[in-house]
């Protein structure tokens, strides 16, 4: 592969001047990401309705949203490292076409094997908001793509809200789970086109060949790592299961690492991961994962206890929970926006680090008052500002410092620890909850969700202290 200049690089990566109005290009990326992060979680209220339609266990059921976690865990270096070599466009079509296939098989599935296929499909679309970031970078003038990421990066939280709602309405009309994933079908074949038709893709490509053993390799790892993770509560986190995955992972990860440093042009440039500028961005992208994640697991579950039965809880459905989370879906979009100027100002990492703070006083807000419908509300509000503000700044911190034609691999790796972060969310709010019950119950007490709260919260401190200390070390 010949190599290309840096000034070359930068000039084929970035032509605002002939690439045309990049209007429609971030409406039809925001449209996908939007459709990308309703599917992660339309799947979460439906699981108790799909324990009894196909009389399975828990842990068996769990499948249906491991499988897509997996998928989009394995599937997002390489797509994002595809989309840097054979172009960011081809790729972001090739994941809603797999959204759109995967959700057709969940919707006419009649078995949960069935379902848990047609979820990995859905699972591998997770690789298209680092795409679509990539694109942003390649695409936009300098001083519109803070904004822009920011716009595309708040579709994760919009999309999320607006998957408990569209699952919430369908519940208190039906028990099957085949309207939600015809849903999900019409909106990514709709968005398929729209982006088809006016997203354009301008970036400079790498070319070369696919890293064939490293991408096995990685996968294999990734695979092992999130399989203990998400299992680690059913099967024992001091299991033979459990520890022989961890090892295992352990081992391949370090088999990988050997091999990426000595492939010619590996699927992954390990600066990218763990480089000066890249760690920081990536461990606070891993802590605001776990943060945004439990939101989405703490939250439903607390809005559905009955308070009357319990002590605490708002005696929501399965709809209320998307509904309380509205303010935080207005908050994000009109904080997204603004993050932008914010960050022309005091920099990425700053910005970085006023959304964390955000996000971490949202938390304990919540640990320290919490009986209220304007709780809800208040900390859905400021949860909105947080990550709408943190998100947009993290999406560029991830790329800034990266050559235009490794944009996407820089943004999916960014994406890729996010996604682990919440794995072990998943994990650790769930060890707490089953952990601290009410007596002679296997309900959650209420202080086991307060220490979920706290323990939140001070993750999100933690990324706005990582995300200061970074700003101390590389003033831009």
């Amino acid at each position: 592969m010949t190599a290309v200049p840096a000034t070359a690089r930068e000039t084929t990566g970035r032509q605002p001047a002939d690439a045309g109005p990049t209007g429609l290009t971030l409406l039809a990326l925001a449209a996908a990401g939007m459709v990308v992060s309703v599917q992660q979680t339309l799947v979460l209220p439906l699981l108790p309705q799909l324990m009894h339609r196909f009389d399975a266990p828990i842990t068996d059921v769990t499948w249906v949203f491991t499988a897509s976690l997996l998928a989009g865990a394995v599937a997002t270096p390489l797509l994002t490292r595809f989309g840097d070599m054979y172009g960011k466009k081809r790729m972001v079509l090739l994941a809603l076409g797999l959204l759109l296939a995967g959700s057709v098989v969940c919707a006419v599935s009649a078995s949960l094997p069935v379902l848990i296929a047609g979820r990995a499909l859905q699972g591998v679309s997770s690789a298209l908001i680092p795409l679509a970031i990539g694109m942003i970078r390649d695409a936009f003038p300098r001083d519109r793509v803070t904004t822009a990421i920011g716009i595309v990066s708040a579709t994760m939280g919009v999309g999320g809200s607006a998957g408990m709602i569209v699952t919430g309405l369908i519940a208190a009309h039906t028990s099957s789970h085949h309207p939600v994933f015809w849903i999900a079908a019409a909106l990514a074949a709709a968005v398929l086109v729209l982006v088809a038709v006016t997203a354009r893709d301008v970036g400079v490509r790498a070319g070369g060949r696919p890293d064939l053993p490293g991408a096995a390799l990685l996968a294999a790892w990734l695979v092992c790592l999130l399989l203990a993770i998400s299992e680690g509560n059913a099967w024992g986190w001091t299991s033979g299961g459990v520890l022989g995955l961890a090892g295992a992972a352990a081992a391949l990860c370090a088999v990988w690492v050997v091999v990426e440093l000595r492939v010619r042009a590996p699927l992954v440039r390990l600066s990218l991961l763990a480089g000066p500028r890249s760690l920081s961005a990536n461990v606070v992208s891993a802590l605001l994962g776990f943060s945004m994640f439990a939101a989405f697991t703490l939250i439903a579950g607390f809005v559905q206890a009955p308070s009357a039965k319990v002590g605490y809880g708002l005696d929501g459905t399965v709809l209320d929970v998307g509904l309380y989370m509205l303010p935080s879906t207005v908050t994000m979009l009109l904080f997204s926006a603004m993050a932008g100027p914010v960050a022309a100002r005091i920099g990425p990492a700053y910005t970085l680090a006023v959304g964390s703070a955000f996000a971490g006083l949202c938390y304990a807000w919540l640990a320290v008052s919490n009986s209220h419908v304007y709780d809800m509300l208040a900390f859905s509000a400021i949860q909105g500002i947080g990550f709408g503000i943190a998100y947009a700044a993290l999406g560029t911190l991830a790329v800034q410092h990266v050559p235009m034609d490794q944009s996407g691999i820089a943004s999916g790796i960014n994406s890729l620890v996010r996604t682990t972060g919440g794995s072990v969310a998943g994990a650790v709010t769930a060890s707490i909850l089953a952990g601290q019950v009410i007596a002679g119950t296997d309900v959650p007490s209420l202080g086991a969700y307060e220490l979920c709260f706290w323990i939140v919260a001070g993750g999100a401190v933690l990324a706005a202290l990582i995300a200061v200390g970074h700003a101390l070390r590389h003033p831009d």
